[in-house]
């Protein structure tokens, strides 16, 4: 799984730091960060048999934000 630009992508999280994947995202004024992640076809094939998808986030030992995962785009 790794992270795609888009269509309304306005800034690239981690663009310089080679030990992270450079993360495309829309930044709204609100605070709002939308990602658009590509899957591999065996992980298509394994979210379909398992219905799972696991998420870790690397808070850093600060508060964990809010998160929601979705198969809709929320830009449109």
């Amino acid at each position: 799984m790794k992270p795609i630009s888009f269509k309304n992508a306005n800034t690239i999280y981690a663009k310089d730091q080679p030990e992270y994947l450079p993360l495309v995202v829309h930044k709204d004024e609100g605070g709002t960060v939308t990602s658009l992640w590509k899957l591999t076809p065996f992980e298509r094939l394994k979210i379909l048999f398992t219905g799972r998808l696991w998420l870790q986030n690397l808070t850093f030992n600060r508060p964990l934000q809010p998160q929601l995962p979705s198969v809709n785009n929320p830009l449109e």
